[in-house]
């Protein structure tokens, strides 16, 4: 599909180019988004479904993992099913409100995610380093109100931005790019765009930056404490845990920082290569996440087995001994006979 940018001031709808320089292999690109996004919702449902379920579970860790399962499936499912519909079928067009919506619920639930991060980091050093106190320095209503001010900073930040889109006029319709990226879109407008380039700028370090050294000087602390551990074998455990988290902060930080920067001064790097590492940044993390914050830890993957052992005891599908009502083949027979028979 071929685009070209009309001038015409203030369309009411945008079209999505995709990736750049691939469009001839959307729809084989399709399939694995549309795998990966599979996953991600099984998986993040899964660990929702496992952790209401265990009463045991109801922790500030594993609460904290619920409210990252939950802005994974906002993320992803703000973005994948319209992309797999351009890939697929080749849709588009979306109307500058769906646009917008897009850019907030991306720009704002990836802030709420690096606070989410962060709180988890506090947590894991809490557990790790005072673990005598854990409880009393971090009860439950605690964990409400850091989910509640990760929720609030991060959606507040991005409200500004998104006034800040609807007061622009636009001379262009083509967003380079797969999804309503906030700088693609910025660059279709025809006037002065210094504000929108300082604030997007401005909000995104100023999250960034903050929770990544926060969350640095959080591991710091406990990598302090575990190399004071006399014990291997706890060492080796925590060193596991704690490097399996340390990779999935990676795995969400850097990706988002290379996008974002590479939008507004990366001009040398080849644009199919940027829109499609963006691409993979809103599907890849929500669909580790669950396997290394979840199904590594024993007490999610004991739950998921017990949830699956009710649900298949229960279930009389697979109950061996379930045998149907006489009276359901009687009915089925009755209905064939009227449906086809003349009367």
């Amino acid at each position: 599909m071929k685009f070209t940018n009309h001038s015409q001031q203030n369309p009411t709808s945008f079209l999505l180019m995709g990736i750049p320089g691939l469009e001839a292999s959307h729809f084989w690109i399709a399939f694995p988004f549309c795998s990966m996004y599979t996953l991600a919702v099984l998986g993040n449902m899964a660990v929702l479904l496992v952790v209401y379920s265990e009463p045991e579970l109801h922790q500030p860790m594993y609460l904290f993992l619920c409210m990252l399962s939950i802005i994974d499936l906002v993320l992803c499912t703000s973005t994948v099913p319209k992309l797999l519909a351009l890939f697929w079928a080749n849709t588009a067009e979306i109307t500058f409100g769906g646009c917008a919506t897009q850019m907030f619920f991306i720009h704002g639930f990836s802030a709420v995610e690096s606070g989410i991060l962060l709180a988890m980091a506090f947590d894991r050093y809490l557990a790790i380093c005072w673990p005598l106190h854990y409880g009393s320095l971090l009860p439950p209503e605690a964990v409400g109100k850091l989910g509640a001010a990760a929720v609030f900073r991060g959606l507040g930040l991005m409200t500004p931005l998104t006034c800040l889109l609807a007061r622009l006029s636009y001379c262009g319709r083509v967003v380079a790019h797969s999804y309503c990226e906030h700088m693609a879109v910025v660059k279709l407008a025809c006037g002065g765009t210094q504000p929108n380039n300082i604030y997007g700028i401005t909000a995104a370090t100023l999250v960034v930056g903050t929770d990544s050294i926060c969350i640095a000087i959080s591991y710091a602390l406990i990598l302090r404490a575990v190399l004071g551990l006399s014990s291997k074998e706890a060492r080796s455990k925590t060193f596991g845990t704690c490097g399996s988290h340390l990779g999935v902060i990676l795995l969400f930080y850097i990706p988002g920082l290379f996008s974002f920067y590479t939008q507004r001064f990366g001009q040398h790097v080849p644009r199919h290569i940027h829109i499609l590492l963006a691409d993979l940044y809103l599907v890849m993390p929500p669909m580790l996440n669950p396997f290394i914050y979840g199904m590594k830890t024993k007490q999610i993957r004991d739950g998921a087995l017990r949830l699956l052992k009710r649900a298949l005891s229960s279930h009389k599908v697979f109950n061996p001994t379930w045998r149907p009502h006489p009276i359901l083949p009687l009915a089925f027979g009755q209905c064939l006979r009227d449906q086809w028979l003349p009367a």
